[in-house]
């Protein structure tokens, strides 16, 4: 998919930020873009530093962003229960009743 018209990257995020979860893209030495999100730990000395959900952290220098935003948290977790084999089902469905 192309576009006639080049994206607009805004960097909306500031040191006030610090602790809120965040979206950061970042300029890459090859060219290209890299993007982080996590919980903006720090952003002193001109470095950023984000921890992502897995419990790494990430480092972003300041001069390197290209777009960044607060977001929300991450939407919680569902526990689906796993598919239940026949036998397992059967032992939870009611009883059939008597026919006489």
């Amino acid at each position: 998919m192309s576009s006639d018209f080049p994206a607009r990257l805004v960097v909306s995020i500031t040191p006030e930020d610090v602790g809120r979860r965040v979206s950061l893209r970042r300029r890459l030495h090859t060219g290209g873009y890299s993007d982080v999100v996590g919980v903006l730990e720090s952003w002193s000395g001109g470095t950023l530093k984000i921890r992502r959900r897995g419990g790494e952290l990430v480092e972003v220098a300041e001069e390197t962003l290209a777009a960044g935003k607060v977001v929300p948290p991450p939407p919680a977790k569902v526990n689906r229960p796993a598919k239940a084999d026949p036998a397992v089902r059967a032992s939870r469905e009611p009883p059939p009743e008597d026919r006489r």
